[in-house]
This record gives structure tokens, sequence and C-alpha cells, in this order.
């Protein structure tokens, strides 16, 4: 391949999913001269491969449907989630961040009109957005603006001057970035050695997420010092089906609906309406490593077609939705000893009665919200899922502005993150919504930092 020569630019983001797209075109409107460098063959990363849910407060959305909401609320749900871990500074920031990104989710037209209530929230916070609309209109706009943008092309490493990042190297050249390189390379979870490394205890979750994702941007700022925040704490996501492919993200959580968790020996094991990262952990450690979804033909009718982690429509046209008259017959379908089932779910029909105490303390449909049904109206219905790494919330340490610092607290000059490949905003757990809230937020929370340094 010929080598290019040496090019300048204002910026370089590296990486193309939704951080770096909202970086790259933030800058341009700046007027801000910028190259985006993505090593995969197209652009979006896991944004394209989420299932499009925003964490968003008091929005015009919320408001319409009688939601009563505020930045307080979701400050204070994410602080809880979190398990009082996440950098509080970097949690306010990202509340008060949300008038740009709603903005530009208007600019695309993007919006469904979905919304619910989801892992870690206590009131209707997750809004269903058309990512690909998001993405293709934040190119749009970038190009416009005059973005370089550079599809297929890897970034080597980073190019300093004394202490300073100036660019990133590449096999056909260095592309220097006078005013700052923006890291938004996405997390590592298509990295066995780093999962590994930082989190043993879920190298037995399904690698998912961006097939980029292997850690390109936290091994580079790592050479230089820099420092990581909530790496222990990730997670892998409960709900995928282990036969889920990267073109088709067969992700169900009918527990939020009503279903309730049963493992190989038909025993729940968990409170159902815990976080699906909490839910992750419990469920590599069954028998396995897989949990049943089981539910009745009430939780089946709250399906929504086209909705992800609610579309039950499409996970029985993949046949991977089991249906049965019975408990006992819907046992047998899935191979688990069916009187351990049957009773399993008499006791837990009991608890919803009210005549006897949960036995895993659930109280609610989500995060402790929402009235619990029983299962007792045939047909009955399962579904098999795993644990996925799906992505990987901890990453580089970042201050407030998105500038990365070092392991002693101070910032290396030059260097801004944004995106999955920061740490700090998650805690021990994760709000359902957070990751792309966060990305876009900050992928323009770093470019007006860069743009006015």
């Amino acid at each position: 391949m010929t080598r290019l020569a040496r090019r300048e630019f204002d910026a370089v983001v590296v990486g193309g999913g939704l951080a770096g797209l909202a970086a790259a075109q933030r800058l341009a409107a700046h007027g801000r001269s910028v190259a985006l460098v993505e090593k995969c063959g197209r652009l979006g990363g896991s944004s394209a491969m989420s299932g499009g849910w925003f964490a968003l407060s008091g929005t015009a959305l919320q408001r319409r449907a009688g939601v009563e909401d505020s930045d307080e609320r979701f400050l204070a749900d994410m602080v809880e989630s979190g398990g009082g871990v996440a950098d509080p500074a970097l949690l306010r920031a990202l509340v008060e961040g949300q008038a740009g990104a709603i903005a530009a989710i208007d600019r695309a037209d993007a919006w469904t009109g979905e919304l619910k209530v989801s892992a870690g929230m206590t009131r209707a916070r997750a809004h269903l957005i058309r990512i690909d609309a998001l993405l293709a209109h934040l190119q749009h706009e970038a190009v416009s603006a005059g973005a370089v943008l550079l599809p297929g092309l890897a970034a080597g490493g980073l190019v300093t001057e004394g202490a300073r990042v100036v660019g990133v190297s590449s096999e056909r050249g260095d592309l220097i970035g006078s005013s700052g390189v923006v890291l938004a390379t996405g997390g590592f979870s298509r990295s066995r050695e780093l999962i590994e490394l930082f989190v043993p205890g879920q190298a037995a979750a399904m690698p998912y997420g961006g097939v980029g994702n292997t850690g390109d941007g936290l091994r580079m700022a790592w050479r230089l010092g820099a420092g990581l925040a909530d790496i222990g704490h990730v997670a892998a996501t409960y709900g995928q089906h282990p036969e889920t492919t990267d073109d088709e993200h067969e992700l169900l959580t009918a527990n939020y609906l009503g279903a309730i968790l049963v493992n190989e020996r038909g025993e729940r094991f968990a409170d159902e309406s815990a976080s699906y990262k909490v839910l992750g952990s419990a469920v590599l450690g069954q028998p396995g490593g897989t949990a049943f979804q089981v539910f009745d033909s009430v939780v089946r009718a709250r399906s929504r077609p086209g909705v992800p982690l609610s579309d039950m429509e499409r996970l029985e046209e993949l046949g991977h939705l089991v249906s049965a008259p019975t408990i006992r017959d819907l046992a047998r379908e899935l191979g688990v000893p069916a009187e351990r089932l049957a009773r399993t779910v008499a006791e837990y029909n009991e608890s919803v009665a009210g005549r006897r105490d949960d036995a895993f303390g659930r109280l609610g449909l989500v995060n402790g919200t929402g009235s619990l049904v029983p299962v007792a109206s045939a047909p009955f219905f399962a579904y098999a899922a795993v644990s996925a790494m799906t992505s990987t919330y901890g990453g580089l340490s970042v201050a407030p502005d998105g500038s990365v610092k070092r392991v002693d607290g101070s910032r290396i000059d030059g260097l801004y993150a944004a995106g999955e490949v920061v740490g700090g905003f998650h805690g021990a757990s994760y709000m359902t919504g957070t990751a792309l809230t966060k990305a876009l937020v900050f992928g323009a929370r770093v470019a007006d930092a860069i743009a006015h340094g």
C-alpha cells in the first residue's frame, strides 16, 4: 500500500461510531479541519449494532406521555445504578449536555415515539431512537462541513511531541491534529486478552459488540500513562440468544415485562427486576451459562414488534421462542425437570399473590417498578438466553471536558476520549441507554473543548 505523506488537520478523531461521528461533526461545524479514521471498512461500530435506546430526561416525549422526570432524578438514578462508584462530575456533565443530544436527534428526525422504563430507571426514560438515521445524518453533516472520513484505515499509535499528543500514525502516513486527538475507538468486548486481564470472571461471556472493539484506543493511551476507571466492574449483558449473529442482535428482556428466569434445573436464582448487567453475572454462574425466560400469554401479549428488547414476534419467526400448553409440557420442550419447574412457577405465583415472600426479594418488573403478574395463563413460553459482552463500560479516566487523565490525575496534553473507550460513567452497573447518550453528548463535548482550547 502506498504510504501517504504526513497530513495536517486541526484535529484527528479515531473511531467512527456514534461518539466519533459526533465529535467530527461538531469540530467541522466549528470550522475546524478534521480527519476521522476508522479501521473497519464501514462506520458505525457498536452503535450501529445497538438497540438504539437513549436515556434522556425532561423530553417532549416524556411530557406528552405524562412522565414526571427531571435532571435531578436522572442523576440520582445513575448514581444509584452505579453503586455510588461513578464519577459525579461526569454524570452531571452528561445530564447538562442532553440538550445538544436532543437537538442532534431532532435534526436527524430519528425519534420513534417509543418510551419505557428499563434497567436502572425509576421513570420511563429509555427513548428508542432510529440509530441508523442518527448515524447517517451525523455523517452527512460532518462531510458537508468539510470533515475527511477515512474508513478502512487503522491508527497504529499516537504521535507525540514532547509530552503533547499531536496526531496518530498509520500505515499510510501520520495524520496530525494540531489542536487535539479524540479517541472514540470503542471498548474491548472482542479482546479475549483484555477481558481475561481485567475481568476474568466474565471471560465465558459471548463476545459481541463492534468487531473492531479490541481495545485499541485504551492501549494507545495506556502507553502514555493514562489512568483507568470502572474496569473491574465490566460485566456481560443477559438476554441474548446463543445463536445470535452480528447481523441480527437477538436480545429479549421479557423479565422486565413479567417473566421469571430459571436455570437448567428449573430453578429461579435471582431477582429478575435487577439490571441485565447484574443478571449477566448471575447467569454466568448457572449450569451451562444459560437461563430461560419463562412467561405466559399475558406477558406474550406485551410484545412490541420491531422494538429491541421486546420483539417476541421476530424471535418466534426465527424459531427461538418455545411454547407449550402447560408448564410441564414447556419443561419437556426445554429439557428441564418438569416437576421442579412446575413447583418453581407455583411458588412464584404464591409470592405474586402475597401469600409468601419472594425468595429473591422481587418487588417489581424492572428496578422495583411495575406490578408483578403470575405465570398462569396458557399457553406458556420460554426463551433461552446467555450473557454476552455487548459493551465494556469501563475504560480511560477522563475529566468532565473529555481530556484523558494520567494515573496521577494530571492531563495528557492534546488527548481526549469519548464513548465506550471511557470509564467513570457507569460505575458498578449500567442504566439502559446511558452508553449511547454519553457517546453523543461527549463526542460533542470533546469537540467543543478542542475548538475553544
